[in-house]
């Protein structure tokens, strides 16, 4: 990257009065956009370059306007004269959806500090929703309502990137039928509330104690309740139901008290929780439709990785909680996606009748991966031995997915002879799993930052497992993920 001439660059050199001395490029999962970590001294900012003007235009508003009503957002330091590029507050990364997973991981699983967390973000959120009603929503993108048409979207998006890409038996006008009527629904409850659009754990930030919130660009006006569903419905977050069960009523108790505190009147706890839970199947209905496009069409594993959690939570809400609404056939294709999951037979995203072998890169400063299935064993290979691209500039705010660092790593023997090595254990045990049946094999290459020989290897075994065996291979990069 030409550091000198890049816009964000040029915003930072505007801004801070000084040339930017550290520069690091981090992930985006599903987004566009491109966020860059940049620092001078004590000048630290996160840079945001996208192109889409109209939703950074609408970011900006919302800014302005939640800072100036003392919430915790980003600050906003500068931005380019093309609109397309920006300087924020660094609240460094520490994701909420981070702090969990490492309790998780810890075995400390949803405590009492987790689930306080989630009590103070749901209060949070209750003040968004009820101060910033009165907004003005003209700025919002892509429509300035969640209405009709931007629940159509998303329905659209759930028949065609997930129904379709499954294989999902369905009839394609009973299930209009039921989309109308459910938009109906929907609709027809309280939807002047401030719609965050996108609440969930990996987008509230943990600094200094405090709880932040980010990526609100699509925020429109809207009904409350599908923000709630959002966070306590998030697929990776894996939320025990009777936890989540808890954190609604309490999420519930404080929207009804001061929603009738600010506007007046006063609505049915009944209606309002039955309503709660048709958003919750809406917004599985928009997240499972963004897993088939991002993970089964754009083979982001990631993404492809989350569909069985969706579906794990799909069957809660139809078994257990389902919503005072009569939808026929949407109800059956639901029940095909569970049974199907079940049966574990056809589609890509089911798994369990094959061998899954999980391939993980880390940093040993974070300590060794956890293994989810619970099976343990598995291997760890060390890749500090190896030779370093990050000790040379031109790499090091690269990753071993970039092509440069791959073609650095690919000339060394000592690389080549090394992968080869796992390749031979790795097999050995593949085939023996799969001869046995077993369910779950663990392989782990560990570096000093988990950012070049870790990430390039395990992307060499990934590929190579792919090409030779027929197993189920889930990729996770965790520092970067």
């Amino acid at each position: 990257m030409n550091t000198i001439s890049s816009p964000e660059a040029r915003l930072f050199r505007q801004w801070a009065g000084v040339e930017c001395e550290q520069l690091s490029i981090l992930g985006a999962n599903g987004s566009n956009r491109r966020y860059i970590r940049m620092a001078a001294g004590n000048k630290r900012c996160i840079a945001a370059l996208n192109d889409d003007v109209r939703e950074n235009e609408a970011f900006f508003y919302f800014s302005r306007q939640m800072l100036n009503r003392g919430f915790h957002v980003p600050e906003l330091y500068a931005v380019s004269d093309d609109r397309r590029c920006y300087l924020q507050q660094d609240l460094g990364d520490t994701t909420l959806y981070n702090h969990l997973f490492v309790k998780r991981q810890n075995g400390s699983g949803f405590d009492s500090e987790a689930v306080a967390l989630y009590k103070r973000a749901l209060a949070d959120l209750v003040d968004i929703q009820t101060r910033c009603r009165d907004l003005d929503f003209s700025h919002s993108y892509p429509r300035s309502d969640f209405d009709r048409q931007s629940l159509q979207w998303d329905f659209n998006y759930f028949k065609y990137f997930f129904l379709k890409l499954l294989y999902i038996p369905f009839d394609e006008q009973l299930l209009e039928d039921d989309f109308r009527r459910f938009q109906d629904y929907l609709l027809a409850g309280d939807c002047s509330s401030f719609l965050y659009r996108d609440f969930q754990t990996r987008n509230i930030m943990l600094s200094d104690g405090s709880l932040y919130y980010i990526d609100y660009q699509g925020a429109r006006r809207g009904a409350p309740q599908y923000d709630a569903a959002s966070l306590l419905y998030s697929s990776k977050a894996e939320l025990p139901d009777a936890v989540r069960q808890e954190l609604l009523r309490h999420y519930v108790d404080l929207y009804l008290s001061a929603h009738t505190a600010r506007v007046g009147g006063s609505s049915s706890k009944k209606l309002f929780v039955n309503r709660f839970y048709a958003y919750a199947i809406a917004r599985m209905m928009q997240a499972m439709g963004a897993y088939g496009y991002r993970g089964l069409y754009e083979r982001k594993d990631y993404f492809s990785n989350s569909i069985p959690l969706a579906v794990a939570n799909l069957r809660t809400v139809v078994e257990s909680h389902w919503p005072d609404i009569d939808l026929p056939h949407l109800r059956s294709v639901f029940r095909a996606i569970i049974e199907s999951q079940s049966k574990s037979s056809g589609s890509d995203f089911k798994t369990q009748d094959r061998l899954t072998v999980t391939v993980t890169s880390f940093s040993y400063k974070k300590g060794l991966p956890r293994d989810p299935s619970g099976n343990g064993g598995g291997f760890v290979f060390d890749c500090r031995a190896l030779p370093n691209p990050g000790r040379y500039p031109e790499y090091r705010n690269l990753t071993g997915r970039d092509a440069s660092v791959a073609a650095f790593l690919q000339k060394e023997e000592s690389v080549a002879r090394f992968l080869e090595n796992a390749y031979s254990l790795v097999a050995q045990s593949v085939k023996k799993y799969t001869e046995r049946r077993f369910s779950s094999l663990m392989v782990s290459f560990g570096c000093t930052g988990g950012q070049h020989r870790s990430v390039y290897c395990a992307e060499q075994m990934t590929a190579y497992l792919r090409r030779n065996f027929d197993c189920n291979v889930n990729l996770i990069h965790r520092e970067q993920d």
